[in-house]
């Protein structure tokens, strides 16, 4: 929280209406052309834990967040289904200067917090020097009547196809990877502003590969 002085009167702020102090970023044009043959890369796909604490480029975390759920058409379909074409899934990225959330359609990251919420994004020591976290959320409000199995169901499913695009975007660049279901929804939820009607299905670390002893 943080305090603002009005007319004399000193107001609460949560950190989420303070989400001007994190600048939009505009990311480069995603390189949608080369890249490892797809069944190298599916032959390479696998889950690391120790990450390098160097930050992402712009280009590859544009290509990168692309290939997670990145438009890929001009009628705006995206590299990832979902069912009736809903789109549920928000993916969120957090990195060392702040949380954001990527906007498909603009290809930009709009800062949602100032803060480096990296290490609560997981309960594995790693989460915290990973380069960028993404944490993949259900947005219930789009899911119109659909049951709550259906809910559940749906949206795992879509969380699951973006977290292996980034695999295999992964396993093309030479990046290290893991997928986790081990989160503190409640707790994140909460660190994310989040509304009642958003679930946290997934969180995905990403990064440089640990580098080992000279």
């Amino acid at each position: 929280m943080r305090n603002i002085l009005c007319s004399g009167v000193v107001l609460l702020f949560p950190a989420l209406l303070l989400a001007g102090d994190v600048k939009p970023l505009d990311l480069p044009a995603p390189q949608t052309t080369g890249g490892k043959p797809l069944m190298q890369a599916l032959k390479e796909r696998k889950s690391a834990r120790a990450f390098s604490p160097e930050k992402l480029p712009p280009q590859i975390l544009s290509n990168l967040l692309w290939a997670a759920f990145g438009v890929n058409r001009e009628d705006g379909h995206r590299t990832a289904p979902s069912a009736m074409n809903r789109q549920t899934i928000d993916v969120y990225v957090a990195t060392p200067d702040g949380l954001y959330l990527y906007e498909p359609k603009a290809h930009r990251l709009q800062g949602t917090l100032p803060d480096d919420v990296r290490s609560a994004t997981g309960t594995q020591d790693f989460v915290r020097t990973a380069a960028v976290n993404l944490v993949y959320v259900a947005d219930y409000a789009k899911m119109g009547n659909s049951s709550p199995d259906d809910r559940l169901l749906y949206s795992g499913v879509e969380a699951g196809v973006i977290a292996q695009n980034v695999y295999l975007y992964c396993a093309s660049d030479g990046l290290a990877t893991v997928v986790r279901a081990s989160v503190d929804r409640a707790a994140l939820g909460r660190t994310m502003r989040l509304r009642p009607d958003q679930h946290i299905v997934l969180a995905h670390s990403i990064g440089y590969p640990a580098k080992g002893p000279e």
